[in-house]
Formats: C-alpha cells, structure tokens, sequence
C-alpha cells in the first residue's frame, strides 16, 4: 500500500501501542486510588487493546487469497472482527462501566490520594491524542479532500471507523474521569466517582451502537462509494464499441470490489470481436480501479 493511501494497520498499532501502555497505568492507579472511575477507565483501555489485536487479526484474515470454497476471497473478515469488536466495546467497556459505577455508590470506601489517578488522566490524553492524530492522519489520506462527515457516511473501511470511534470514545471518556475524580476529590464526596463510571459507560455504549450500525451495512454488503460508481460507468460507457451501460452492481470485500456490468454494444461488432472488446475493458477497468479485484462485463439488449 502506498504511504500516501493511508494504512489501517499504521492507525492500529497506534491505538494498540497507545492503549496498552494507558490501561496498564490506569489500572495501578485504579487499585492504588480505589477510584471506579479509574477502573472503568482501565476495563476501557484494555478492552481498546483487544479490540486492536482483533482488527489486526481480521485485517490480516481478509488479505488471504480466494480458494474453492470461498471463490471471493476472504475480504469480509475484517467487517466480522470489527463487528464484534463492537460487542466487546459494548459489554466490556460500555455495561462493565455502568456496572461498576452503580456498585461503587453503594460502597464506602474512601478515595486513596487521587491526585495520583489525575496524573495517570493526564498522561493518557496525551497518549490518546497522538493516537487519534495519528488516526486522523490515515483518514484524511484515505478521504482525499472530501469532509470528514462525508467520508464517514460513505467508506468502506471498518477498521478505520472502529479505530476512530474508539480513540473518540476515550478522549471522551478520560475527560468525564478527569472532571468526576476532581469533584470527588474536591467535594469528599465519593459519589461523583461513581457517577463518572456510569457515565463512561454511557459514552462507550453510543460509540458501539454506532460503530456496529456502520459495520452491519457492511457485512450485509454494501456497494462501492458512489463517486467511484460513477467514474466506472464513465469508463465503460467511453469505450467505442458500447453504445449504453444498461446497469452494473458493485459489492465490497474488504479492500476489493466486485464488478458485474451488462451493456449494449454496438450491432455491427461480430462475436469475436465482441469478446475481445470486453475482455479489453475489463482490463481497462481494473487498470484504472485498483480496488476492482472481479469484474464481469456482459453485453445484452435494452428490452
């Protein structure tokens, strides 16, 4: 992949270097401090960090070649892992979180020097604001000057979606922590801890939520983004010898496309010549469409 089209993996390693330094520091901070909020946070970050081993796993799982059984290759793999990575950020991160926060407002001890816990928050906004800028590096590659809201309504990439709305989740989430575990330092009340549990939970149930919708319409199957669509049927609709592309259907597998396209071609071409014309666009189109791993092109007539 060129440096230039942005890398899944380089935005994976990332997170999962960036998480699992974070959640080893905040869980010796959670423990040392008897903060929830620090717990949640640390159940956060470590599930962030087996999140980026199961992206890793299906980024690499859908990279093998088609085989008999799966004449299509193995592209969808990585919208399954993203898939239940998901779940993992919903039951993990998301309700764990909650119910840490409702079992500590019943609890009554006490917090443990949490200027410790804040300094631990602190560091780990700035170790997730490097992953999230290194996140943001790969997606402004890949969204090639469109906007941001753009891009995410429309790519294909699942693994950059959960990355992203990951790192979001925790900027998010150590804010809450940080904010929760001041006031509950600052008031003695340790109920604002537990309120900033339950809180982050909240924060990590919407992100699964919208992560799993954007991931299902993918696996599913969903067709290629909408401008390269177009650019295809203005590439086989140029070519002399069709006279009209009467429809063509595109499906993601992963980092490749399916293409299947009828067309009406010109009546005085021959068979032969027919053939020869269609296996050269072919060829053309997955020349000028990297992405294009099947393409079947068929001539037909309008009825």
């Amino acid at each position: 992949m060129s440096p230039d089209s942005g890398s899944p993996a380089r935005a994976i390693l990332y997170a999962f270097l960036a998480n699992l330094a974070i959640a080893l520091a905040k869980l010796v901070a959670g423990i040392y401090t008897a903060s929830g909020a620090m717990l949640a946070e640390a159940i956060h970050s470590a599930a962030d960090t087996t999140n980026q081993v199961l992206l890793f796993v299906g980024l690499r799982g859908s990279t093998r070649p088609p085989d008999v059984e799966h004449p299509l290759g193995y592209g969808k793999l990585s919208y399954f892992w993203s898939f239940i990575v998901a779940l993992l950020l919903f039951s993990m991160g998301g309700l764990f979180s909650i119910y840490e926060g409702i079992h500590k407002l019943d609890s009554e001890v006490e917090l443990n020097q949490p200027w410790v816990g804040l300094l631990v928050l602190g560091a780990a906004l700035v170790l997730e604001a490097l992953s999230l800028l290194g996140c943001i590096r790969e997606v402004n590659l890949m969204r090639r000057g469109r906007p941001l809201r753009t891009w995410l309504q429309h790519t294909r990439n699942a693994e950059l979606i959960v990355v992203l709305g990951e790192d979001i989740a925790a900027i998010v989430g150590l804010f809450l922590a940080f904010g929760f575990l001041c006031a509950a330092w600052l008031t003695g009340h340790h109920t604002y801890d537990a309120y900033g549990s339950i809180c982050i939970g909240v924060v990590l149930i919407f992100v699964a939520i919208f992560v799993g919708f954007r991931v299902q319409s993918l696996l599913v199957g969903k067709s290629a983004e909408p401008e390269m669509r177009q650019l295809i049927d203005e590439t086989i609709a140029a070519e002399d010898s069709v006279l009209e592309v009467l429809n063509t259907i595109t499906i993601h597998f992963g980092a490749k496309v399916m293409l299947a396209a009828k067309i009406r071609m010109r009546d005085d071409i021959d068979l032969g010549q027919a053939v020869d014309a269609i296996n050269l666009l072919e060829a053309r189109v997955k020349e000028r469409f990297p992405e294009v791993g099947w393409c079947f092109i068929e001539p037909d007539r309008q009825s």
